[in-house]
């Protein structure tokens, strides 16, 4: 009952989730996806989740306190690279599972999660990294700059015909609600409100931050616009012989 994406380009990153989380007949639930970590000048750090929830509120509960713990291990603030929190949240995330896994599996359910982490340390290059359950993880690539967790398949079409790594920050934040607004679409365990940050490579500053609700002006005029231009284009799709 997710779907995240971040992309991945020249001029930033793109961060963007749903937030429903149980989707019923009469009863519908939503809560955060997209976790920020900000210290402007030095690090940004973003963290989007999937899966069990209890598990990934119990990891990002867990990367709190270890910030708030002078004398730990390990924490945001001690990694030199962005990979050594992606093995942090990784390493994490399997405690969480091993813990309560065998209880909520007794019941018929899963502990697991994904996560897709993002941002940039100082001196260091931008990157985006898919954390999976078993806790290893893969980074963006150039020729695929965007990573997904949760339904993906509903909104990955339009990402593959349009993103690439010379897209602009805007255009890139664009496809993602679209990406998102395809997926709810087709399916009822996504939905809004929606999350989307923005950040601009090297600057290491806070990223934009936007929520938006079906109701909100400029989410209703994206799908309009959308909705409008996929009518257009089927119409104008070549015509077979035998119709000429």
């Amino acid at each position: 009952m997710t779907y995240c994406v971040a992309i991945n380009v020249k001029e930033g990153i793109v961060f963007a989730s749903d937030s429903r989380t149980n989707a019923g007949v009469d009863y519908v639930r939503t809560s955060t996806k997209m976790h920020r970590f900000f210290w402007p000048g030095d690090r940004i750090v973003v963290l989007l989740s999937s899966g069990n929830l209890a598990t990934t509120q119990a990891v990002v509960n867990a990367i709190e306190r270890d910030l708030d713990t002078p004398k730990a291990k390990f924490n945001l603030l001690k990694a030199k690279h962005l990979f050594d929190i992606a093995d942090y949240v990784g390493e994490l995330s399997k405690q969480e599972q091993q813990h309560h896994g065998p209880a909520v599996e007794k019941n018929g359910g899963s502990a697991a999660a994904s996560f897709i982490l993002g941002g940039q340390i100082k001196g260091r290059e931008q990157g985006t990294y898919l954390i999976y359950p078993e806790g290893n993880y893969i980074s963006s690539s150039f020729e695929t700059p965007y990573l997904q967790i949760g339904e993906n398949k509903y909104g990955k079409p339009i990402l593959d015909r349009v993103i690439n790594t010379e897209s602009s920050l805007n255009d890139a934040a664009r496809c993602a609600l679209v990406s998102l607004d395809s997926t709810m679409r087709s399916n009822i365990s996504v939905g809004p409100p929606f999350e989307l940050a923005m950040y601009t490579g090297d600057s290491l500053d806070e990223p934009r931050q936007a929520s938006m609700k079906l109701a909100s002006p400029y989410y209703k005029s994206l799908q309009k616009s959308w909705n409008e231009g996929i009518k257009r284009a089927f119409t104008r799709l070549p015509k077979f012989d035998w119709e000429k």
